[in-house]
C-alpha cells in the first residue's frame, strides 16, 4: 500500500488501515499517448505452513485474470515476503500459462540496509528467473525511484497492449473491474493524517 500511495499521491504516510484491496483509477502520458491505468493494490498474501504454496483470497485470482501486468513486492527486511514471490508467479502461470505479461519486482525497504535479510543479489536473480525488471527502492525515503519503476512497467504494459492491436488475450473468463476514483485513497490519506494529528496531540 505504502508504494501504491507513493507512486499515485507522492506522498508516505507510515501507518496504513488494513488493505482489503482497493483498486485505484488514474490517467498519465506516456510517449505522449494518455492512458488510463488501474491499479490493483491487492490483500497480503502468504505461504502456506511449510509449503511453497501460497494461500490467498479469491480476490487477488480475480486480479489475475484481468490484469495486463505484476508488481511483485517484498522487503528486504522479511525474507518470508521474499520467499512468497516465486509461487506467487507460479500461481500466476497456471492462470496465464502462455500470456507475455510484464513483471516489475520491487524491493521495498531500501533505507533500512542494517536489518536487511534479503541481498540485492538475491532480488536481481530472482528478476532474471522470473523475466522481469529489479528495483530496490524505499517507500518512506525514494519517491524518485518509487515513481520511475512504476513509470517503467506502465511503458512495458502500454507497448504490450499496443502490439496487441486492442485485442483481449484469449481464455479471460471474468470481466474487468469498473474504473473507481480515487475517493477511497483519498480517505484513507485523511483517516491516515487525523490518527497522525491525534497521536500527536496526545504527546
Amino acid at each position: 500500500t505504502a508504494l501504491v500511495v507513493r507512486f499515485l499521491t507522492k506522498r508516505f504516510i507510515g501507518d496504513y488501515e488494513a488493505n482489503t484491496g482497493a483498486l485505484y483509477s488514474r490517467k498519465f502520458t506516456i510517449d505522449g499517448e494518455q492512458i488510463s491505468l488501474q491499479v490493483q493494490d491487492t490483500p497480503f498474501v502468504s505461504l502456506e505452513d511449510d509449503t511453497d504454496s501460497i494461500c490467498c483470497q479469491e480476490q487477488i485470482n480475480r486480479s489475475i485474470y484481468w490484469a495486463d501486468g505484476f508488481v511483485f513486492v517484498y522487503s528486504i527486511t522479511d525474507y518470508e515476503s521474499y520467499r512468497v514471490i516465486r509461487p506467487l508467479y507460479q500461481h500466476i502461470r497456471k492462470i496465464h500459462p502462455n500470456a507475455n505479461i510484464p513483471l516489475l519486482l520491487m524491493a521495498n525497504k531500501g533505507d533500512l540496509l542494517r536489518a536487511r535479510q534479503v541481498s540485492s543479489k538475491e532480488g536481481l536473480q530472482l528478476a532474471s528467473e522470473l523475466g522481469g525488471t529489479y528495483y530496490e527502492v524505499s517507500a518512506r525515503e525514494n519517491c524518485e525511484g518509487v515513481h520511475e519503476a512504476f513509470q517503467q512497467m506502465c511503458q512495458e504494459v502500454s507497448r504490450m497492449i499496443g502490439s496487441c492491436n486492442g485485442e483481449k488475450r484469449r481464455g479471460l473468463h471474468l470481466v474487468r473491474p469498473k474504473s473507481p476514483n480515487m475517493q477511497d485513497l483519498k480517505r484513507r490519506l485523511k483517516q491516515a493524517l487525523t490518527s497522525k494529528g491525534k497521536s500527536a496531540t496526545t504527546l
